[in-house]
C-alpha cells in the first residue's frame, strides 16, 4: 500500500471513530483519551462499592445471613449521612493547603483509604453480627456500622474530588463530554461488578463472602492508584499554607446567593427524588402486578441500565454540539414523565411490553437529567471553585435520592395496606394502588422539576437556530 493510500485509510478510520464511537472525540492534546480513561477508573471503584452496599450485601444479609430487614435497611442507609458533606469536601479540595502542591490528589487518596478500610472491616463484622464468627453480636453491629460509614465516606470523598480533578484537566469545550464519559464508566463499573459478584456468589458460603469483599477492597486500592498516577500537576504556590483562602461559610453564601444556582439545586433535588423513588419498586411491581418471573424482572433492571447508558451517550453528543444543559436536563424530565406513565398503565392493562418501554425510558431520562444538571453545575463554578459546585450538586443529588427511596418504599407499603383494607374504597382495593400512588408522585415531582428548569433555559444563550416550538422556557416560574 502506498503512503498516500495509507494516509487516506487512516483519515477514513479516524472519521469513522469520531462519528460513531461514543466519546471518541473527547480527547484533547492536554488530556489524551488514554489518560482520561485511566482517570475514570475511580468511577469503576465507586460503582463496585455501590453494587456491594446496595445490592449484594443487602440481599446476602437478609437471605443468607438471616438478618432483620429493618436492621439491614438502617445499615445500608448509613452512607447517606455523608452525602450532605460533599459540598464541604469539594470546597476543601478547592482550597487545600499542602507543601506537596496537590489539591485533589489527597482527597481522592484518603477517600480510597476510607473505602479500603470499610470493605476490609465489613465481612468479619457481618459474620460476628450473625453469630458465625467469634465475639459478641454487639461488636459485630458496631463493626458493620463502622464499615458502612467508612465505605460511604470514601465513595463520596473520592467521587467529589475525582470529578473536580476531571473538571480541572478538561477544557471548557470538552467538559460536558468528559462528565458523560465518567458517568458511563460508573455505570459500566456497576454492571460488570454485579455480573461478576453475582456469579461468584452463586454458591454462597461465608468464606466466599469474605474473599469477594476483601478482593473488592484490594481492587479499589489498585484502580484508584492507577487513576491518580501523574494526573494532577503539582502547584506549591496555589497550595502553600501561607496562601489566603476564604472560609467555607463565606464562599457558600456567595455561591448559593445566585438565583440560578439555588434554582438549579432545587431542580436537581426534585428530579433526583423523582427518578430514585421507584428504585426498589420496579422489579417487585413487575413480579407482583404483572406476574413476571425473577429472570424477567431482572431484565427490567438491565433495560434501565441500557437506557441510562444511551442517555449518557446521547447527552455527550448533544452537549458537544453546543446544546444547553438545562434544556437537556428538561428533556430527561419529559422522558421520565412518559416513562412513569407507561409503567403506571402497564399494570391495569397487563401489558408487559409497556413496562419494558417504561423501564428503558426511565434510564434514558435519568441519564439525560444527571449529565445535564451536572454540566450546568460545572458551568456555574468560578475559576478554582469547581469542587464546591460539584460537591453541592452531589450533596443534593445523593441526599434527595436516598430520602426518596425510603419514602417511596414506606409510601407503597402504607397505601397498599390501606387499599387492601378497603379504606380507600372498593375500586382501589387492589395491589396496584400503592405502586400507582408512588409513580403518580414521581410524575408530579418531574413536573415541578420542569417548572424549576424553565427560567434557567429561558436565561440561557439563544440557540443559533430559532424555533417556534413550545419548550421548557415557556413553563411558568
Amino acid at each position: 500500500m502506498s503512503r498516500a493510500a495509507a494516509l487516506r485509510t487512516g483519515v477514513f478510520w479516524s472519521r469513522i471513530g469520531t462519528r460513531f464511537l461514543p466519546f471518541a472525540d473527547v480527547a484533547t492534546k492536554e488530556l489524551p483519551l488514554g489518560r482520561l480513561l485511566r482517570l475514570s477508573l475511580f468511577q469503576i471503584s465507586v460503582g463496585m462499592a455501590a453494587v456491594l452496599l446496595t445490592g449484594t450485601l443487602n440481599r446476602v444479609m437478609i437471605v443468607e445471613l438471616g438478618m432483620a430487614a429493618s436492621l439491614v435497611a438502617a445499615m445500608v442507609s448509613l452512607p447517606l449521612l455523608f452525602a450532605p458533606l460533599r459540598a464541604l469536601i469539594g470546597f476543601r479540595s478547592d482550597t487545600h493547603r499542602s507543601l506537596l502542591g496537590w489539591k485533589r490528589v489527597p482527597y481522592i487518596w484518603f477517600g480510597t483509604l476510607l473505602q479500603f478500610g470499610g470493605l476490609a472491616v465489613l465481612p468479619f463484622a457481618l459474620l460476628v453480627m450473625t453469630g458465625t464468627g467469634d465475639g459478641p453480636a454487639l461488636v459485630g453491629h458496631i463493626g458493620a456500622a463502622l464499615g458502612f460509614l467508612l465505605v460511604g465516606a470514601g465513595m463520596h470523598t473520592t467521587q467529589t474530588a475525582g470529578l473536580a480533578l476531571a473538571t480541572d484537566l478538561a477544557t471548557e469545550e470538552t467538559r460536558p463530554r468528559v462528565v458523560a464519559l465518567l458517568y458511563v464508566m460508573l455505570l459500566v463499573g456497576m454492571m460488570v461488578s454485579a455480573l461478576v459478584i453475582g456469579r461468584a456468589l452463586a454458591d454462597f458460603t461465608p468464606t466466599k463472602l469474605v474473599q469477594i469483599i476483601q478482593g473488592a477492597a484490594v481492587l479499589t486500592m489498585a484502580l484508584n492508584l492507577i487513576a491518580l498516577w501523574k494526573q494532577e500537576t503539582r502547584n506549591r504556590a496555589a497550595t502553600a499554607p501561607s496562601a489566603a483562602h476564604p472560609t467555607f461559610g463565606a464562599t457558600w453564601a456567595t455561591f448559593i446567593a445566585r438565583p440560578r444556582t439555588l434554582r438549579l439545586l432545587v431542580a436537581v433535588g426534585l428530579g433526583s427524588a423523582a427518578f430514585s423513588m421507584q428504585d426498589v419498586l420496579l422489579e417487585p411491581y413487575g413480579g407482583q402486578i404483572l406476574g413476571l418471573s425473577v429472570g424477567a424482572t431482572t431484565s427490567l433492571t438491565a433495560l434501565w441500565a441500557f437506557g441510562m447508558l444511551a442517555g449518557f451517550v446521547w447527552a455527550g453528543r448533544q452537549l458537544a454540539d453546543g446544546a444547553d444543559p438545562h434544556r437537556l436536563a428538561g428533556f430527561g424530565g419529559v422522558a421520565g414523565i412518559i416513562a412513569f406513565l407507561c409503567v403506571l398503565f402497564a399494570g391495569p392493562l397487563q401489558l408487559t411490553a409497556l413496562l419494558t418501554v417504561g423501564a428503558t425510558c426511565i434510564g434514558v431520562g435519568a441519564g439525560l437529567f444527571a449529565v445535564g444538571t451536572l454540566t450546568a453545575a460545572m458551568k456555574m463554578s468560578d475559576e478554582g471553585n469547581a469542587g464546591l459546585a460539584l460537591g453541592a450538586w452531589g450533596a443534593v443529588q445523593a441526599s434527595a435520592a436516598g430520602v426518596a427511596i425510603i419514602i417511596g418504599a414506606l409510601t407503597r407499603d402504607a397505601i397498599s395496606a390501606a387499599a387492601i383494607d378497603r379504606q380507600l374504597g372498593s375500586t382501589l382495593a387492589v395491589p396496584t394502588t400503592g405502586y400507582a400512588f408512588v409513580y403518580a408522585i414521581e410524575i408530579v415531582l418531574l413536573l415541578g422539576t420542569l417548572v424549576a428548569l424553565g427560567p434557567l433555559v429561558r436565561g440561557a444563550a439563544p440557540s443559533p437556530v430559532p424555533s417556534a416550538r413550545f419548550g421548557l422556557s415557556e413553563f411558568p416560574i
